[in-house]
């Protein structure tokens, strides 16, 4: 769009004087916007200052929070200290440096309300398309109000009054600065949480509070006419006599003001009653509503738990398998989230100290609230319905290319759905049985090992053992590393090499680059990159990867 696809202007006399100022607005505006819409540098500044005080996924955010949280309790805390003790130089500077940050931040969350260069074009674009006269006017009002809302919405009039330095010089006003506690509604995500509990349930509250006014203004009116023509009666004004009925409906009573006659000790007895069913029907609100809002609260503290740290895994599906595979990422001390759809397991994974959302993993807005495009590395699908595992495997490899996917199949036919869907690995628990069960018949201490595991002896264990290329193993054969005389037994072997080689055993995909060799033949060679997966007490494996490590491996009688 060039210079010459602007407004022309009209003839004299065509339009009035505002329709002319909106003409010489859209000359100076629409070069502007353009130029705006065209600097990826200015996008991008404005995308990441929107992140950063909107985004709650941001990973940036948490760090703005914190720091606009402490820079909030340290200005109230020396307005605490300077109630007794003198304002010194390096106070006044601070206070200063905490309304430029405040100020700061009110001015950019005002600048990220609405995109006004884009509305401008837009609109712009909409009539030279229709033909019609442009008019910016339309726009810049619309603009206003936005604008406006948000200067009247509760947390920018709160931001404002953090801001305003002129209560410092009038002590009275200084009061006034303890507004900047509520700027806490904006960094902790806690008490966020709890201000849109109590949000919703406005309705409820209003009610409540109607009926409040209402008992206390009638029981106020009542106590003054009766308590007050006594001299004696400590009622003195309609002031005291509503001072009274808020302390005696909240069930407080500090006895500074006390009924002498028995017609305003009768309206005490009818206001204590009544403020029993206040209290009670307040409780029962906030009870209901953090009910309803006790899933979503517990949600977001796993968000933000999984915020923190280095990248983690996610595992959908909490069953026999799934319970397997989180109590061995945590032995591991891996990082992992648990995605289950049955609240009874939820409750199981919550109570055994797992972060766990409770929710369909073929849900594709989980998947992305959990990180699966950034932050997640690995996701492991093994719940007990075989479509729900290729389709969450298909969501996840569209979300993230680079994702490593191992998922749970119940048959061959689905194991290379899943490999097509785009899964690295796929196992097959009933498989992998019946391999365990054919190969070590007439092996009583291959299953006495494999028990010792299932029973969850802690000196036996099931490893997977990487051979690196600098590992002196490489190139040997199995009968060469010698495992019965380390009281190892080797399960199999995980290669990516195309096993032609001679014994190989039983060969099983996992995906499109793994292959799975169950308990290759004692001449397999075994390669660079290969894992091995063996059972044995611990201290036998400890040793063995030490040694393959440290290429310190000697080989036994051929």
């Amino acid at each position: 769009m060039s210079g010459h696809d602007l407004p022309a202007l009209p003839a004299s006399g065509e339009l009035s004087l505002f329709h002319r100022l909106e003409w010489l607005a859209a000359r100076l505006l629409i070069p502007l916007c353009l130029w705006l819409e065209s600097s990826p540098r200015y996008l991008q500044v404005k995308r990441r200052v929107r992140d950063l005080l909107d985004n709650p996924r941001a990973p940036e955010k948490r760090w703005f929070d914190l720091g606009m949280t402490l820079l909030v309790l340290a200005s109230v805390a020396l307005l605490i200290y300077s109630v007794e003790n003198p304002v010194t130089a390096w106070m006044r500077w601070f206070e200063y440096f905490a309304v430029s940050v405040f100020l700061l931040e009110y001015l950019a969350r005002l600048w990220i309300v609405g995109d006004f260069h884009q509305m401008l074009l837009d609109h712009y674009r909409q009539a030279q398309y229709l033909g019609l006269p442009f008019r910016p006017g339309p726009v810049l009002l619309e603009m206003a109000r936005m604008k406006w809302a948000y200067i009247k919405s509760p947390l920018a009039v709160i931001d404002l009054l953090a801001i305003l330095p002129s209560y410092r010089p009038i002590r009275l006003l200084r009061i006034f600065l303890l507004f900047r506690l509520f700027k806490l509604f904006r960094y902790a995500r806690s008490v966020h949480g709890m201000a849109e509990v109590l949000s919703e349930r406005r309705f409820e509250f209003l009610t409540l509070a109607g009926f409040m006014v209402f008992v206390v203004l009638t029981a106020a009116s009542a106590i003054y006419v009766f308590e007050g023509p006594i001299p004696a009666s400590p009622i003195d004004d309609l002031t005291d006599a509503i001072y009274w009925a808020l302390v005696t409906l909240s069930t407080v009573g500090y006895g500074d003001i006390v009924p002498l006659t028995p017609e305003g000790r009768a309206v005490a007895g009818a206001l204590i009653l009544a403020g029993i069913g206040v209290l009670a029907f307040s409780t029962s609100i906030i009870v209901s509503a953090f009910q309803g809002k006790l899933k979503e609260l517990r949600e977001n503290r796993v968000f933000a738990e999984l915020e923190r740290g280095k990248p983690y895994a996610i595992l959908c599906g909490f069953g026999e398998i799934g319970q397997v595979v989180a109590a061995k990422l945590r032995q591991t001390r891996q990082r992992f989230v648990v995605v289950e759809i049955d609240p009874e397991r939820v409750q199981v994974a919550a109570k055994l100290g797992y972060l766990v959302v409770c929710g369909d993993a073929a849900d594709n807005e989980l998947l992305e609230s959990l990180g699966v495009r950034e932050r997640a590395h690995t996701l492991i699908c093994v719940t007990n319905d075989d479509v729900k595992n290729v389709f969450v495997t298909i969501s996840a490899r569209r979300l993230n290319e680079g994702l490593r996917i191992v998922a749970r199949a119940r048959n061959k036919q689905v194991a290379r759905k899943l490999s097509l869907a785009g899964a690295n690995h796929v196992i097959s628990p009933p498989q992998i049985v019946g391999l365990i069960g054919a190969g070590y018949i007439g092996q009583p201490v291959a299953f006495e090992a494999i028990y010792g595991i299932l029973r969850g002896e802690r000196d036996i264990a099931l490893e997977a053992v990487r051979i690196e290329a600098s590992s002196s193993a490489c190139g040997q054969r199995v009968m060469d590393l010698n495992l019965v005389d380390r009281k190892l037994l080797l399960f199999g072997v995980i290669t990516q090499d195309d096993p032609k080689a001679c014994d190989a055993g039983h060969i099983y995909p996992l995906g499109s680059n793994f292959r799975f060799l169950f308990k290759p033949g004692p001449r397999f060679r075994i390669q660079a990159g290969d894992i091995l997966v063996l059972f044995g007490y611990e201290y036998s494996l400890e040793h063995l990867r030490r040694t393959l490590n440290a290429g310190l491996f000697r080989t036994g009688l051929r």
